[in-house]
């Protein structure tokens, strides 16, 4: 298994590499839905000025905007963000108090951060789906308790510990979804004379087109779906998988929505991260003299 560490003189733009880093979040992703989905929607933690303590501070957004904040201030000062495959939520973030490390020159200097797509298609789409089983079992132990109406739904009052969890799964599909850099650096470095006609021309469609291979895409969906379907089963003491108390089947009732897990990157990550490799290449020649293009145009890696 390649190394994360851009200090450990592998090839960081090895396409076996790269994919690699990419199956490896997609276990990282999953089993951090797995945790949320233990919670309840709790709306009240993605409304703006929802809480009066926060604003009492001066704080003007969101509950869980406030706990990307406090948390990446800290993260920024452990140099975090100095990390070519890290990018933040929260603007206005400290200088790390430690010196910085030698990374190499990997990505073409570039200002893209996708991470407001990010924040929002997951507290918009992803997380009322991802919950709707604890908030639904939340409901029933309402109405139990004679609690009727709107107010039955919805809030479990685990404001920290959903929150937490939300910053585990965005700072992973952040990462996944930047990863889509490294992707389209390695691509151009092999051919660039494949991409730069289309870049000089600004043709989304066409470096779309360079870079997805459709295929590829079907077999990450089908080993999502097994993988979803595999951490999301409870294993009993032998290592089976039960049914109803009994081992060695399948369990029908699982610890998350496995359609919902494949719907996020089928419908989410997989075309933001297009989005992130066709915005880098179109930077990819910025700053470059018209001899450094020519230049390129005529190398390929062997």
């Amino acid at each position: 298994m390649p190394s994360l560490n851009f200090t450990s003189g592998e090839d960081p733009l090895s396409l076996d590499r790269i994919r690699s880093v990419l199956v490896r979040l997609e276990d990282t992703i999953i089993f951090s839905l797995i945790e949320r989905a233990q919670f309840a929607h709790n709306p009240r933690i993605y409304q703006q000025d929802a809480f009066k303590e926060l604003t009492d501070l001066g704080f003007h957004g969101s509950w869980l905007e406030w706990f990307l904040k406090e948390i990446e201030f800290f993260h920024a000062k452990a140099r975090r963000y100095t990390s070519p495959d890290e990018y933040p939520f929260s603007a206005d973030l400290p200088e790390p108090v430690l010196p910085p490390l030698d990374f190499p020159t990997i990505l073409y200097p570039n200002k893209i951060n996708a991470n407001p797509s990010i924040l929002s298609f997951y507290t918009n789409a992803i997380v009322p789906r991802i919950t709707r089983r604890a908030t639904l079992a939340l409901a029933a132990q309402k109405r139990a308790h004679g609690i009727t109406g709107s107010a039955e739904f919805e809030d479990d009052g685990n404001y920290g510990s959903a929150a937490t969890l939300d910053v585990e799964v965005l700072q992973s599909i952040s990462k996944r979804v930047h990863y889509g850099k490294f992707v389209s650096e390695s691509k151009f470095a092999e051919n660039p004379a494949a991409f730069i006609p289309h870049i000089l021309k600004r043709n989304r469609e066409a470096l779309e087109g360079l870079i997805t291979k459709p295929e590829v895409e079907r077999k990450l969906l089908v080993r999502l779906h097994k993988k979803a379907s595999t951490y999301a089963q409870d294993i009993v003491g032998d290592g089976e998988a039960p049914v109803n108390g009994v081992s060695g089947k399948t369990s029908a009732s699982s610890k998350i929505d496995v359609d919902c897990v494949v719907d996020l990157y089928e419908s989410y990550i997989i075309p933001l991260t297009k989005e992130v490799e066709v915005d880098y290449l179109l930077c990819r020649l910025e700053g470059l003299s018209q001899e450094e293009i020519n230049n390129l145009s005529k190398s390929k890696t062997s």
